[in-house]
């Protein structure tokens, strides 16, 4: 068996998720000014905590119960926010921000890779990789080869970043222990726990008691943690139930077309002849990885 094909609906989310994280580049660019990153990461993931904590009862849904599943919470908690934030943000003080986007959408590599030894229904199959490494051309065609400048250089960056691809690809497979917890209470443990982890670090390296952070890098954060976090991760989860862990990943690969999207809309950034090339590559890599056109039959016909 392969990764389900996605249906309208699913597509949809892809969309929105995508949104929703590529905003957060622009968001995070706007905080970073006042406010240091580790700072950013954990009152991001608190403030989303809070948000979903209050969020659950108003949807009737429940809070994280018994030390199991807070264990596996634990363990999302580490791979899909504690471990990749860190490293991105570490990593990034040695490479371009065009670099980090690239290695970063190799995270669907790492993902079918893993799927293809770990599951026994997501197995690689040629459309499959060749899919995935048309959208990965695609990013690089969107970054540009600037972005290629400097690879090497900063090995240890780039190893750091494509680390945290690794780990949320192990994320996303280690989400079938908890496939049966609804969306939301899975997103508000993950996150508590990544609020749990990370304003030590804060605290320990960055002094935030500090900071005089304006409106505007305040505002961000709250966008950050609320849109770009809590309700991203909500529809993130989502995805991994209804699309699995290989499509669910493609979104790595969609953040930077949406990314520049909304700097065309709200930012006046008039895109070039590579980002409509990026988009064409992108898309069909997309749809090899969806499978639907190669799954479908020709009709029969009778003798």
């Amino acid at each position: 068996m392969s990764a389900p094909i996605m249906s309208a609906r699913t597509w949809a989310l892809l969309v929105l998720l995508a949104t929703l994280w590529g905003g957060s580049f622009f968001l995070s660019k706007l905080a970073l000014a006042e406010v240091p990153p580790f700072t950013i990461v954990g009152t991001r993931a608190v403030v989303a905590a809070i948000f979903l904590g209050g969020l659950l009862p108003l949807l009737g849904l429940p809070f994280p119960r018994g030390r199991v599943l807070w264990g596996h919470l634990f363990v999302l908690g580490v791979l899909n926010n504690t471990v990749p934030f860190g490293l991105i943000v570490w990593g990034q003080q040695y490479i371009s921000a065009g670099l980090s986007a690239l290695l970063n959408g190799t995270t669907p590599l790492f993902t079918v890779l893993l799927a293809h030894l770990l599951t026994h229904d997501e197995k690689l199959n040629p459309a499959k990789v060749g899919g995935i490494l048309l959208g990965l051309a695609g990013v690089g065609v969107l970054v540009g080869p600037g972005a290629l400048a400097g690879i090497g250089q900063g090995i240890a960056g780039e190893l750091a970043v494509l680390g945290a691809a690794l780990s949320y690809g192990l994320a996303a497979l280690y989400y079938r222990r908890v496939r049966t917890v609804p969306a939301g209470t899975i997103a508000f443990g993950q996150l508590l726990w990544c609020a749990v982890l990370m304003m030590p670090l804060s605290f320990m390296f960055e002094q935030p008691w500090t900071l005089r952070p304006g409106p505007a890098s305040i505002g961000a954060i709250l966008l950050l943690g609320i849109a770009c976090t809590s309700l991203a991760y909500f529809i993130y989860f989502r995805l991994l139930r209804i699309a699995g862990p290989t499509n669910a990943s493609l979104v790595t690969q969609l953040n930077p077309v949406m990314a520049m999207l909304l700097g065309f809309m709200f930012l006046g950034e008039v895109p070039g002849w590579n980002a409509y090339v990026a988009l064409a590559l992108i898309v069909a890599g997309f749809t090899l990885v969806d499978g639907r056109i190669l799954r479908r039959q020709r009709p029969s016909t009778s003798d």
